[in-house]
């Protein structure tokens, strides 16, 4: 059983405990625009808060998410991701509603969306978008949770890891698509998957580069091929000082 698997079987359980929430609780709640805010910039970046994760392990433990999300915006960002995961990420889903409050730009709750539970909890907590994982769902569940989040007025970004995924993500033509250049079963980066892969995205969509993403010169290389943005977390969280680390990361790029 690879990661991905293990993750989404302790997400079933995890849904047990949430059966409570039926309905949206937070019906004036008004959505900052994340397929805007990406539109804004030459190539515009969403800055994650990671605390850890199965491939790295503790990445930034115990930290001061509010601050590196006030850090985060003032440094460039157009937006902030948030992993609400908490036993294979550290995250909760409490930090994603006290990031949100922090800031004014859009904040993407970042788990293992499978359920419309999941998507109403995400708005009772102001979440502005969340994400799709396509290798996590079938194309019919995926399919069925984007039309959902639409019709309560959130966002989504459709992440895809493998191309085989691509045909039944390009049948969806989302408004954002987020191609993840790990590989799930042996856990490894390849950034030449991001050029691999771009043609084959949707035409309209917005395109995001995600994971591996480190330095000055990927982002370049990630703008050459033509992307609309990236999500970087690791990377940043590991240098302890993730506001700075974005500066340095979009310095003679924005």
């Amino acid at each position: 059983m690879n990661i991905l698997n293990k993750i989404i079987e302790n997400k079933k359980n995890e849904i047990l405990n949430i059966q409570d929430i039926k309905k949206v609780q937070n019906s004036q709640f008004i959505h900052r625009s994340l397929h805007k805010c990406l539109q804004e910039k030459k190539i515009s970046v969403i800055a994650e808060i990671k605390m850890k994760s199965p491939s790295e392990g503790d990445i930034f433990k115990d930290c001061d998410y509010i601050q590196i999300a006030k850090e985060y915006e003032s440094a460039g960002a157009s937006a902030i991701s948030v992993l609400t995961d908490y036993k294979f990420f550290g995250g909760n889903i409490k930090i994603l509603q006290e990031v949100r409050n922090s800031v004014n730009i859009p904040v993407i709750r970042k788990d293992f969306i499978i359920d419309n539970l999941q998507i109403i909890e995400t708005l009772n907590f102001e979440g502005d978008a969340f994400l799709l994982i396509a290798e996590a769902l079938k194309p019919n569940e995926l399919k069925s949770l984007y039309d959902y989040g639409k019709s309560v007025g959130l966002e989504s970004l459709i992440e895809v890891h493998d191309i085989k995924n691509i045909s039944f993500v390009n049948q969806l033509n989302p408004t954002i698509v987020g191609v993840n250049c790990r590989d799930l079963s042996k856990m490894t980066i390849d950034l030449k998957n991001f050029e691999t892969m771009f043609d084959f995205l949707p035409k309209n969509s917005l395109k995001i580069a995600e994971s591996g993403i480190k330095n000055n010169s990927d982002l370049k290389y990630i703008n050459d091929i033509g992307y609309d943005g990236v999500l970087v977390g690791s990377s940043l969280m590991k240098t302890k000082n993730p506001g700075k680390a974005l500066e340095l990361l979009l310095k003679g790029i924005v």
